[in-house]
């Protein structure tokens, strides 16, 4: 298997200290309900489509660079195949679409489509312009944070904490109420990754159209369509909800609500 590597930094240190006397700060491990790319080697290549407009661009490639630090994978920003901001799903792949989607509450969701029980089929990222052309949202960090976190999703990553006022870690998978540090994968990330993915698979669901795209055409703007309420972070602030589609199949969507929402609630 190639090698990568990525640099420790001290502040990555400290939080592993501060992480053994404090463990509810964060998870030992934070995979996300065991999902994961089926594949048949490391490391593999994950597609992202590009249908976001200019004021993301920046921050789509560096979330793709910086993923790709990663020991067991790969991703390259590729044209987007979304119809439109309703942000089509693709099977094999991830498209990350932006758009005004409304004052509905959520700065981004990420979806993903399973089979197995496990296997990720394929993902969609949908990134609110409606609340990013804010004030509040619209600085370079912001950005950064939600698309980098969005897109960690879709390999199968869940949050090292959810408590917005907790101190930052240093990781995009870390909520906070200031993004400052936290725009970027850290290596407890990169390390989860190596857990996720230690096994192969017989089969691949990376780049393999499918005639079974069951969840191409359901419109997750609609938060009617996500189906039951299975998890809720501290605050509220975050949300997991399952649509199951029967035969093993469900879509699975990660929510991140806006604080004004939170404060409506």
């Amino acid at each position: 298997m190639r090698k990568k590597f990525h640099r420790r930094s001290l502040l990555v240190g400290v939080v592993s200290l501060a992480l053994a006397g404090v463990a509810s700060i964060a998870s030992a491990t934070h995979s996300w309900g065991g999902y994961h790319w089926a594949r048949t080697a490391n490391p593999f290549t994950l597609k992202l489509g590009n249908n976001v407009s200019s004021a993301w661009t920046s921050s789509l490639a560096t979330a793709s660079s910086d993923w790709s630090s990663s020991n067991v994978l790969d991703t390259t920003v590729v044209a987007g195949q979304a119809k439109s901001k309703n942000c089509r799903g693709t099977s094999g792949r991830v498209e990350v679409c932006s758009g005004a989607y409304g004052n509905n509450g959520w700065l981004g969701i990420a979806s993903i489509s399973i089979t197995g029980g496990t296997h990720i089929t394929q993902g969609t990222v949908r990134l609110n312009d409606t609340y990013f052309n804010t004030a509040t949202y619209n600085t370079s960090a912001w950005r950064a944070l939600v698309t980098c976190q969005e897109i960690g999703h879709t390999f199968g990553l869940d949050h090292q904490d959810e408590n917005f006022s907790n101190a930052n870690l240093g990781t995009c998978m870390d909520y906070t109420n200031s993004p400052a540090t936290n725009q970027h994968p850290n290596d407890h990330d990169y390390d989860e990754l190596v857990t996720i993915y230690s096994h192969l698979d017989s089969t691949t669901t990376i780049s393999q159209p499918t005639a079974d795209n069951f969840a191409a055409d359901i419109d997750m703007d609609n938060p009617r369509n996500w189906g039951q309420l299975v998890k809720q972070s501290h605050g509220g602030r975050t949300a997991i909800y399952e649509l199951d589609l029967g035969g093993g199949r469900k879509q699975v969507t990660f929510v991140i609500w806006a604080l004004e929402a939170n404060q409506q609630k």
